[in-house]
């Protein structure tokens, strides 16, 4: 078994307002540098990936994470025509569609975006070749991502509430068998001393 640590990036300013990022390359907030975030010690000695978008990487350097590796495989899902916009005002002027499309779980969809099965499908290949390789790896990614991944090792549809509630300051650490099946080993672990 692999193990496999999944971060969210430090804030930016859309993530304070509840705005979809998505592929919007914002850098972090400035309350990002007040934050307190470490490495925790249940990740010494793991390699490190980062998301290719600025807020992933920054908070790679933030955390003092030298030669990373930048991985596509974790850029976060594309919310096509709705990044900038926030779930309320989603819900609010799209009632009904929205209803119907977070009825779908696995199947959302934003109209020209991913939905969080694409995502999956975009992992796969990269968790297939990490639990063949058998070193364990830590990667800075975003919300979206992990999700995905949670779901797939926790067997959610991301139909309603997930089992466990993912904190966005805490690692997430997964098992990874020879194939890349995650399964979760421990969530929430606090990015803070």
């Amino acid at each position: 078994m692999t193990r496999l640590a999944l971060v969210r990036h430090m804030p930016t300013a859309w993530n304070l307002a509840g705005r979809m990022q998505g592929r919007s390359d914002e850098p972090l907030a400035p309350a990002a540098d007040d934050l307190g975030w470490c490495v925790p010690p249940e990740l010494a000695g793991f390699r490190w990936l980062s998301s290719p978008l600025r807020r992933a990487r920054e908070t790679a350097e933030r955390l003092g994470i030298g030669g990373f590796a930048v991985e596509p495989c974790l850029t976060e899902m594309d919310w096509g025509d709705w990044e900038g916009q926030t779930l309320s005002d989603l819900r609010r002027d799209l009632a009904g569609v929205m209803a119907k499309n977070e009825a779908a779980g696995l199947d959302f969809r934003p109209p020209r975006g991913e939905s969080p099965r694409d995502v999956q499908a975009r992992l796969k290949p990269l968790l297939a070749e990490l639990g063949h390789a058998g070193h364990p790896t830590a990667a800075i990614t975003h919300k979206g991502v992990v999700r995905a991944v949670y779901a797939l090792a926790a067997g959610w549809d991301m139909r309603g509430k997930p089992p466990n509630k993912l904190s966005p300051a805490a690692a997430h650490m997964f098992r990874l068998d020879a194939e890349g099946r995650p399964s979760v080993e421990r969530l929430n672990i606090p990015m803070t001393a």
